[in-house]
Parts: structure tokens; C-alpha cells; sequence
């Protein structure tokens, strides 16, 4: 992404402010209302878990800034699943401790990855919450009969038949390598693509798993080289694929390569040595500077003391479907919420979103970005 300005004594002064602020009205609300944002804040995908965390944040201060949701204030508190789901199940029990001293739990929004939520969906639903993912994308999430779960990212079958027509239309690729990582979410945006490379009459000519946080690529790059693709496509986060792609490139093979959403971060251009120059990335969400405007950012880094990346708009916009929902239902109900948002529109920064009877966008998009310049630059 674009590299944004470097916090300065303005935006912490502004801080200051919004706390204060904060702290004034905080006497006129009816109660606290607590959101649970669940992801990853530390170990190796602590950042985009972080930037998550950093958009419900800002949302959260300007819907308390507004008189907050129903009259209460909301508060957000930080859950850390460390990018592994039997920790992401064990942390499920704060909140239901939460819940059995009385606090007024309005829902979940997390988790980053689609294992974490797979994993988690069963016991949220058992306590009756909203769960948002902002991020998580396997296909099945929404078909397994869960009604208060919602996204605002599209599927994985939505981005495979982007990103395939991408390869073969834009990119002139008739021969792809598919790498994946060893997660679900890898294997199942894997399946599909090659699903959808095969009905545009492209062939998968090698496909290869790879660890999650894999670093060393020199088996694969040998692999690469003999199978002779047009273009490489890899699905599988920003913890991996600038070192896959500055493998490829150290070896002499620049093939054009395409990144799945997991690795629009700026930890895949910062990562790549040099190397990711050219590289192409999907994104459920543009980035921050496409979208918002200057205001934005400052209030942002206001909040957070630190740049937006790209999954702050998916964080952001999670917490204005979640409040967009309680307003329409006028109430804080977790059924009557769910039951609006699939009802009605909700109006947030990436325009007016609809939801259908699984909790799937009806009308989801995926973005396009290109390396140029050591920034990620919108092409589609």
C-alpha cells in the first residue's frame, strides 16, 4: 500500500482530544456495550490482526462520539487468537464469563483467518452472538446453517473467478503454477481456482503445498522451474509469499505472479528484498487511501497512533454493519440484529452492502493491485 504520513504532534495532540472528549460524555450513556474483536495481535500475523483491530476501533469512537448504539457506550476489547485455533476456542470462554457476570455482549467481530473462525462458529452461536468476520473467506463459513455470522469480505469462489480471469485475460497465462499454504483457507481458494482455470481452458501444471510462515523456498523453485509456467499464482498470507516471491526472482525466474488477499499487507512488498516489484495482489477491500479520504487517515492514526494498512477498511467496516444493524433493528438483540442486516441494506465506507439468507455478500467485489514503485497501486 501507499506509505502514509508518519504520525506527527497534531494527530497525538487529537488523541488526546477524542479521549477526552470521550471521557466527558462517558456519564451520559445508558451502560456499556462490548464488542470482541478476535484475531491475531501477537505472534506472525500480528500486524494484519492489529490493523483489524485498529478499524473497529476508529468506528467504534465515532459511533460513541455520535451518543454510541442504543444509548450505550461501546467498548471494544481485544481477544488475541494467535493465528491458532485451539487458542481461538479457548479464548471463546472470556466472553462467556463475560456474559455470565452480567456484561451486555453485542457480538464478535474476527476472526482474521477462516480456520479460527470454522473453529469458533459452533460456541459463538451456542451463545447466542453476532459474529462479522472481516476477512475470513472459505467458501462453506456461510453455508453451515449459522444466522447471526456475516463477512464483509466476498468468498473464496467469488475471488477465484476473478483472479482466474485475471491470469488468463489480463496477464495471458494458459500454463499456472498453483501454490498454496497448508491452511484451510490455501487449500480451498487452491481448489477453486483450478476449477475455474479449467473452465477458461487454462491448465493447472503444477500444484504445491507450502508451510504456513514458510520462508525457504528452494525445493519449490526448482519444482517451479521444470513445470515451465506462464504465471504463478499463490494463495497464502503476507507471512510467506514475499519470500516465495523473492525465491523466484533470486533464481532468475520473475514469472508474473499473482498473491491472494491474505497477502495484501505491506509486509509483502517491505518483506520481498527488493523483489516484489511487478507482483500482482487480490484484495477483499481497497486500500485505505482509495477509499477514504484524508480525514480518515488523520482520525485514524489519531486512535491508533499508528498508518492504516489495508485490513483497517475491513475492521472498520465490520464495526459499521454491526452498529448499522442495531439501528435498524432498534434494539441490541443479537436475533433481531441479525435479522435486520439480512433485511436491509447498511450503508458503510465501501458503499451500500446487502446481505443474503447465509450472511454472503449479494454483491461482493474484489480488487486488483499491482506492486509499482514499492506501492500497491489499484489496476482492476
Amino acid at each position: 500500500m501507499n506509505r502514509l504520513r508518519r504520525i506527527t504532534p497534531i494527530f497525538l495532540l487529537l488523541a488526546l482530544l477524542l479521549g477526552g472528549c470521550q471521557n466527558k460524555v462517558s456519564g451520559s450513556f445508558r451502560g456499556d456495550v462490548f464488542v470482541y474483536v478476535a484475531v491475531p495481535l501477537s505472534g506472525f500475523q500480528a500486524n494484519g490482526g492489529q490493523t483489524v483491530l485498529g478499524g473497529v476501533r476508529l468506528a467504534a469512537a465515532e459511533i460513541n462520539r455520535r451518543g454510541g448504539l442504543q444509548g450505550y457506550r461501546v467498548v471494544v476489547r481485544p481477544l488475541d487468537d494467535e493465528s491458532d485455533s485451539d487458542v481461538a476456542v479457548s479464548q471463546v470462554e472470556t466472553i462467556r464469563e463475560a456474559l455470565a457476570q452480567g456484561d451486555r455482549v453485542l457480538g464478535v467481530i474476527g476472526h482474521l483467518n477462516s480456520g479460527q473462525t470454522l473453529a469458533t462458529l459452533p460456541l459463538y452461536d451456542q451463545l447466542g452472538l453476532l459474529v462479522i468476520t472481516p476477512t475470513a473467506s472459505e467458501q462453506s463459513l456461510t453455508q453451515r446453517g449459522f444466522q447471526r455470522f456475516f463477512r464483509v469480505n466476498a468468498h473464496d469462489g467469488v475471488q477465484a473467478a476473478v483472479d482466474a480471469r485475471f491470469l488468463v485475460e489480463r496477464m495471458g497465462a494458459q500454463r499456472v503454477a498453483v501454490i498454496h499454504n497448508d491452511t484451510e483457507y490455501g487449500r480451498g481458494l487452491a481448489d477453486a481456482l483450478e476449477a475455474e482455470l479449467r473452465q477458461l481452458g487454462a491448465e493447472t501444471v503444477l500444484r504445491l503445498e507450502v508451510a504456513e510462515g514458510q520462508s525457504q523456498y528452494e525445493e519449490e523453485v526448482a519444482r517451479i522451474r521444470q513445470a515451465s509456467p506462464d504465471a504463478v499464482f499463490y494463495a497464502g498470507y503476507e507471512i510467506e509469499a514475499p519470500y516465495l516471491r523473492s525465491a523466484l526472482v533470486a533464481a532468475g525466474l520473475d514469472l508474473p505472479m499473482l498473491a491472494s488477499d491474505g497477502a495484501f499487507l505491506a509486509a509483502t512488498i517491505d518483506e520481498a528484498l527488493g523483489a516484489a516489484e511487478g507482483m500482482y495482489v487480490s484484495a477483499f477491500a481497497p486500500s485505505p487511501e482509495n477509499v477514504a479520504d484524508e480525514r480518515w487517515i488523520e482520525a485514524y492514526q489519531a486512535v491508533e497512533y499508528r498508518d492504516p494498512d489495508t485490513y483497517s477498511v475491513n475492521g472498520y467496516v465490520a464495526m459499521q454493519v454491526l452498529a448499522a444493524g442495531v439501528r435498524a433493528a432498534d434494539s441490541l438483540e443479537p436475533d433481531a440484529v441479525a435479522q435486520a442486516l439480512h433485511e436491509q441494506p447498511v450503508e458503510t465506507l465501501l458503499g451500500e452492502l446487502r446481505y443474503d439468507a447465509n450472511g454472503d455478500l449479494v454483491d461482493p467485489q474484489i480488487w486488483i493491485y499491482q506492486v509499482v514503485g514499492d506501492e500497491f497501486r489499484q489496476v482492476e
